[in-house]
């Protein structure tokens, strides 16, 4: 007999923003295999299961993931309960597909619990829909990034072509994504929001235009980031103060619960 894997969306960050199916299966969990930037809050959900960290930063080492499907098979031979936990939502940009297609070969069963993706997460601190009314009919979810002998990936006439786009993965290519919409025909102008660690206390947003993305990504400190672009964001971003970057503390539910609702401008 085999368990069960389970996909679980750890969603943006704020541990109060996971399903309750989610909270359900974590606490149950035999073991938990997750990202490496799931915050620790998230984890004690799983108090009873064993946490292996299998996460992939750019830049650094990380797990590979032929690696973590032979763990999350192994482990399905051994347990009951087998989490594993991923960023976001599980099917955008998660590499479900491959975790999936490698269980379900070997018959072990699966099940994918979804979690709210950042774009969501972000759009719903700003206050600004992805969709406004006789503005943007349309919206994009894209990643610039392509791994190793994957086809062509045409990430930049898919934003030219959308109303609103979500780019995940972007702040360290910020430049390249800058001047590849230009040359493509996108106006230097469209506005963009940078989204540093969504709905955690120390979220933080910045807004200029699309010429000086570079710019305004460089002002994170290095937490998850998200770039918004689109003109649904034209009032919020203080056009007429730049060049002045701004940016502050965004209130999250668990401190306005408090009442230690923190802002600042930089």
């Amino acid at each position: 007999m085999t368990g069960t894997v389970y996909l679980v969306g750890a969603g943006p960050g704020a541990a109060d923003l996971l399903t309750l199916r989610a909270v359900r299966i974590l606490e149950r969990a035999d073991i938990v295999f997750h990202d490496a930037l799931v915050p620790h809050e998230i984890l004690l959900l799983a108090a009873n299961g064993k946490k292996v960290e299998v996460g992939k930063r750019s830049g650094r080492l990380s797990t590979a993931q032929n690696f973590i499907n032979k763990q999350l098979a192994d482990a399905a031979r051994k347990h009951d309960i087998v989490v594993r936990l991923k960023g976001g939502d599980p099917m955008l940009f998660g590499r479900a597909h491959e975790e999936l297609d490698y269980l379900n070969k070997q018959g072990i069963p699966c099940e994918v619990v979804p979690g709210i993706t950042a774009a969501l997460a972000a759009s719903a601190e700003l206050g600004i829909s992805l969709t406004r009314r006789g503005m943007s009919r349309s919206v994009v979810f894209v990643t610039p990034r392509a791994g190793e002998g994957e086809a062509p990936n045409h990430w930049v006439d898919v934003v030219r072509a959308a109303d609103t786009a979500g780019i995940y993965m972007g702040a360290g290519q910020a430049r390249a994504i800058s001047d590849a919409l230009i040359a493509a025909g996108k106006s230097p102008q469209t506005p963009v929001v940078v989204i540093e660690n969504a709905s955690l206390p120390e979220s933080r947003r910045f807004f200029g235009r699309l010429k000086d993305l570079e710019q305004v990504a460089a002002l994170g400190a290095g937490g998850p980031v998200l770039i918004l672009l689109g003109e649904v964001y034209r009032d919020s971003a203080i056009i007429d103060a730049w060049p002045q970057v701004h940016s502050s503390f965004l209130p999250t539910a668990r401190a306005i619960r408090s009442g230690r609702n923190r802002s600042g401008n930089s």
